[in-house]
């Protein structure tokens, strides 16, 4: 008995489909690790975003990547530990900002290291070029070296009648203060006291803050740092309870009750991190990718702890803010 044509012809078809199922290789799941300083609360807006822009991009935890997140809690000391686990887990790519940037590159110079933002890539060595930055690391820079200064022009304008400054800093950099030299030369120009807060470990607000209160400050200034951020609630209700005028480095502290802040737009930091690491899946070479820079920053206002603390804020500074929490 012959067998039918089209059932010869099904038959072939099937088997070459399976043939082709067989040889079909499962989709690339991409591994990304994030590598940050702060604690994973303060640092979850930020992240958010970054995951969003992903997402629009065509990525997705669970389906085509899968994210490693490493958190040192304010810890610098543990950023190289939790460097090297990112580079045992062999992620594609590795995300970071600020102290996390040099402790990822001393961990590894062949995975891409995309930083959302560096104060200075290039004097801080990590780089050679903005441009053309010739090694596994690009991202974003920061290169705003008299911002804490400009906070300081801030804070005079809103309250012109400002004598004694705090500067909350955090020391132990590989390239020294020159963000306290930096205010502190400013603020002999515009006739103020500053009273220098440092801090290097969690362990120092307690005394910062003592010394504050000795030297009677009448506001405050918190320069953006890993140690500073982790200590946010903290450093609000100090401000809080003492009812100091206080600028911040970045406006999660405004949105938490802090008063007002100078800074770039650090969400959109981490959203254009994405780009980055779009780039790199797509085969681009970190060297090869230019360093980018915001061209904006934000003045943020809280007017609702202007009023708890029986601030008022010039009017004239308030025509300048980009945003005002009412």
């Amino acid at each position: 008995m012959k067998t039918p044509l089209a059932i010869l012809l099904v038959v072939a078809i099937l088997i070459e489909s399976e043939g082709f199922a067989d040889t079909q290789q499962p989709a690339r799941i991409f591994r990304i690790g994030v590598l940050v300083s702060p604690s994973a609360s303060f640092i979850a807006f930020r992240l958010g975003t970054f995951r969003q822009r992903l997402r629009e991009l065509g990525y997705v935890e669970g389906k085509n990547i899968a994210v490693e997140y490493r958190y040192a809690e304010g810890r610098l000391d543990r950023l190289p530990g939790l460097a090297a686990e990112l580079v045992g887990l062999k992620v594609d790519v590795i995300v970071t900002v600020g102290p996390a940037n040099r402790a990822a590159m001393k961990a590894t110079s062949t995975i891409p290291i995309i930083t959302t933002g560096s104060s200075d890539p290039v004097g801080d060595g990590l780089v050679s070029s903005l441009a053309r930055p010739g090694g596994n690391i690009t991202g974003l820079s920061l290169r705003f070296p008299e911002l804490d200064g400009k906070r300081l022009e801030l804070l005079r304008e809103a309250f012109p009648k400002l004598a004694r400054v705090a500067f909350l800093w955090g020391s132990g950099g590989e390239r020294g203060n020159p963000a306290l030299r930096d205010v502190e030369t400013l603020a002999k120009d515009l006739r103020l006291r500053l009273i220098s807060l440092e801090v290097r470990t969690l362990d120092d607000f307690e005394s910062a803050f003592a010394l504050a209160q000795r030297e009677s400050a009448q506001a405050l200034i918190a320069s953006p740092d890993p140690r500073i951020n982790i200590r946010q609630r903290q450093i609000l209700d100090f401000a809080a309870k003492n009812r100091l005028p206080a600028i911040y480095g970045t406006s999660e502290f405004v949105v938490a009750g802090g008063l007002m802040s100078y800074a770039p737009n650090y969400p959109d930091l981490y959203r254009r991190a994405a780009d980055f690491v779009d780039k790199i899946f797509k085969g681009a070479k970190p060297a090869d990718i230019p360093f980018e820079q915001p061209t904006k920053l934000e003045l943020v206002i809280n007017l609702r702890t202007a009023k708890q603390i029986g601030a008022s804020i010039s009017p004239q500074v308030l025509t300048w803010a980009d945003k005002v929490i009412e």
